[in-house]
């Protein structure tokens, strides 16, 4: 069913944008290029304005008549819609972008997480077959307190699972036990949590640094929801940030 834009996206919401490429324009694991944004009004149910994103500290400049695959999140849900630039300019010290939708919008009904990227310390191990059976039936007081863990960095984090990279390598396919920090809402929480490991590949240019892809297993709904709201709480305070940046830089511009 097609949708109404005004209707169930507002001001002020989310929008992930996936610049539509060619093949060979992706990444080397076929990823493709993303940027963060946010609503700034529904100019009618075809039109819309946002943000114009940054990529870390630096403003992205989407060009004129570049496509993309636009990303809602709201509290209704995900919603999905192709849409073109067709201007951007400066509009009270925001830089914007007008998009033209060039598809209806509908509800997006993969579930799908926003990933966060982050610098955030890690500590882990594969866990043993028993183990594995262990988490299967929710007795996760069988787990081994006792052994090692290797320490890691999660560059990027969310609802469903991180990345991470070490100087050592899990096996593809193998379970493990990930153990970090995050601060929710002024507190420290530490998270136990078991993921499979979906992919495992070398750092470009650095020899012996190893990228993973894991997936959250057997994972309770509570956890998954504080993780969340972490990542939105972050989002809020780097846009925040953001636009004190892009304040100060227009304020220079005479």
């Amino acid at each position: 069913m097609d949708l109404v834009l005004s209707k169930y996206i507002e001001p002020g919401d989310r929008v992930q944008l996936q610049k539509i490429m060619r093949l060979k324009e992706e990444d080397d694991d076929g990823h493709r290029k993303t940027y963060d944004s946010q609503v700034i009004d529904i100019i009618s149910d075809d039109r819309i304005e946002i943000s114009m994103p940054f990529e870390k500290t630096k403003l992205v400049l989407l060009p004129v008549d570049g496509e993309y695959n636009l990303f809602f999140y709201t509290q209704g849900g995900l919603y999905q819609c192709y849409a073109r630039v067709v201007d951007r300019y400066k509009n009270n010290n925001v830089f914007s972008v007008l998009m033209d939708l060039t598809s209806n919008l509908r509800k997006y009904q993969r579930r799908e997480y926003y990933r966060f990227s982050c610098a955030l310390e890690m500590n882990s191990r594969t866990l043993e077959e028993q183990e594995i059976r262990a988490i299967e039936i929710d007795r996760k007081d069988i787990l081994k307190p006792e052994l090692p863990l290797q320490t890691s960095v999660i560059v990027d984090i969310s609802g469903g699972g991180l990345r991470f990279v070490a100087n050592y390598a899990y096996e593809k396919e193998s379970t493990i036990m990930c153990k970090y920090t995050l601060w929710i809402s002024g507190e420290s929480k530490e998270f136990r949590l078991f993921g499979k490991v979906l992919s495992v590949k070398e750092v470009e240019n650095r020899p012996g640094i190893f990228e993973h892809r894991v997936q959250y297993v057997h994972m309770d709904d509570d956890n998954r929801e504080e993780i969340i709201k972490y990542i939105f709480d972050e989002e809020r305070k780097t846009i925040k940030k953001q636009k004190g940046m892009e304040d100060g830089f227009w304020g220079d511009v005479k």
